[in-house]
């Protein structure tokens, strides 16, 4: 294990985190908050600090294989987590550190779940980087340093690897620095376009900067209690939904239709099924709650960005899913899992991974009914790598072995099935809402420590897809 290059890659995200934590500052200064100073003083100086003693010296040897790339990449993230949860205690905001750190993973991870109780109360430096981790989060800290810094492609392709969602990750163009530069673009322009168009709306500046790095990050974390539902603006609400809906959409699709290969992201299978997805819950929950609204429209207004916000796992909210129908709920439930697309910025299983888990039942049932069968699973009409195939399975099985053990460690708090299962998820799954008292009216505020830690836990391995993390503590040195 290359433990120089590890700590030299970390030594550079900590700097990269450091210098976005300005942005609050300036805010700060912007609104008359003279807390910020030390709210953020410290926490700068001690990432630039530590980032400084990481990355002083470059190492000689600068081979990074899957192993370094996968350790490098959870080991940034928990570091991450532990200082930038510091303002919130600093500020005395969130003074409980355990309830920062639920908070910053929260963020991070583009889960949206809160401990915070009075959101309106927060000053306006804090929440700026509340919901700023969600625009950090969202395309992956260390994607971000990759995309700025001159190195190493064999180095970056691992890096990419375990920190881009999905069961396969490829290069753009030749260089995979390159790939996150454009990524990052795609990533920025949507970003502006989204906080243009709520502006346009009478959105104050503000506020649509928060909700589009909300909405980029797929994470959810608003500047109201009742969330997107404040503005009660069709326009506000349409925006919102349509822009999630395409940080759900795989980033590589944009790409190709920016040098106009248009039939490449026409013929993407899993865009198709996600669409599909979100336009058939959209109707069919419409049908189930149409009774519980004055008109049609009004029932399609709420089903449609509910839709968008679950499948996408953002957690915005304009209506609290506990008075809809069981129908509705366990349908939004199955979109949890369900996800957005491999390369978004959404969380869940993702589109892509449950086609493949599918096309394999299908592939299995037709060689047991005619051994000498020959069938592969296929995507975009290609054949899918054994390697993918494999890679689906072994993740839906860690997947289920993960939810289970933290399933258990909740109760262990005394919870019931019901709060456990609604609570874990949400989190492995980075929504930010389930249901019952976790629901999008709720809050996470009334767990018991040992509960948040876990959620935290699982917030990361849903983010992370797993396996970074399980590197992490199983990696031996060589």
């Amino acid at each position: 294990m290359n433990y120089k290059m590890i700590l030299y890659t970390m030594g550079k995200l900590l700097m990269v985190v450091g210098a976005f934590m300005f942005l609050p500052v300036i805010v700060g200064f912007i609104y008359g908050e003279k807390h910020v100073i030390t709210t953020f003083g410290i926490p700068i100086a001690s990432l630039f600090i530590l980032g400084l003693l990481f990355s002083a010296k470059r190492p000689k040897d600068i081979s990074v294989y899957s192993t370094e790339g996968f350790v490098s990449v959870a080991a940034s993230w928990i570091m991450v987590s532990l200082l930038g949860a510091l303002p919130f205690v600093i500020s005395r905001e969130i003074p409980n550190y355990v309830d920062a750190l639920f908070e910053t993973v929260s963020g991070f991870t583009t889960t949206g779940a809160t401990i915070a109780t009075n959101i309106e109360g927060m000053s306006k430096s804090i929440l700026f980087w509340r919901s700023f981790t969600h625009w950090l989060g969202g395309m992956g800290i260390l994607m971000f340093v990759l995309a700025i810094m001159s190195s190493n492609d064999v180095r970056t392709m691992h890096m990419m690897r375990a920190e881009c969602a999905g069961p396969n990750v490829g290069r753009l163009v030749s260089r995979s620095s390159n790939t996150a530069r454009i990524l990052y673009g795609i990533y920025i322009l949507l970003t502006v376009l989204e906080t243009l168009f709520l502006l346009l709306g009478g959105v104050p500046l503000y506020d649509s900067i928060i909700h589009a790095c909300s909405s980029a990050g797929t994470g959810g974390f608003s500047i109201y209690g009742d969330s997107i539902g404040h503005y009660n603006s069709l326009y506000v609400e349409m925006v919102i939904a349509i822009f999630i809906t395409l940080f759900g959409v795989n980033f590589n699709l944009y790409y190709y239709i920016l040098i106009r290969k248009y039939s490449l992201a026409y013929k993407n299978e899993e865009v198709r099924i996600y669409f599909g997805a979100i336009a058939l819950a959209t109707i069919a929950i419409t049908a189930n709650i149409v009774h519980l609204y004055s008109t049609v429209g009004g029932a399609l207004r709420h089903s449609f960005f509910m839709v968008a916000a679950t499948i996408t796992s953002t957690g915005f909210a304009t209506a609290d899913i506990t008075t809809w129908p069981r129908f509705s709920q366990t349908l939004l439930l199955m979109l949890m899992f369900l996800g957005s697309c491999a390369g978004s910025t959404g969380g869940g299983m993702k589109v892509s991974r449950i086609v493949i888990l599918i096309k394999t039942g299908i592939k299995e049932l037709k060689y047991l009914a005619n051994p000498h069968a020959v069938a592969t699973v296929k995507m975009d009409g290609k054949p899918v790598d054994n390697s993918v195939v494999r890679g689906a399975t072994s993740y839906l099985i860690l997947f289920i072995l993960l939810f289970m053990i933290s399933l258990l460690l909740l109760m262990f708090d005394k919870y019931t099935i019901e709060e456990s299962m609604s609570a874990v998820t949400t989190c492995i799954n980075n929504i930010g809402y389930g249901v019952g008292r976790f629901g999008p009216a709720g809050s996470f505020a009334g767990l018991k420590p040992f509960s948040k830690i876990v959620l935290s836990f699982d917030m990361l391995l849903g983010r992370l897809e797993i396996y970074p993390l399980i590197m992490l503590f199983a990696a031996r040195k060589r």
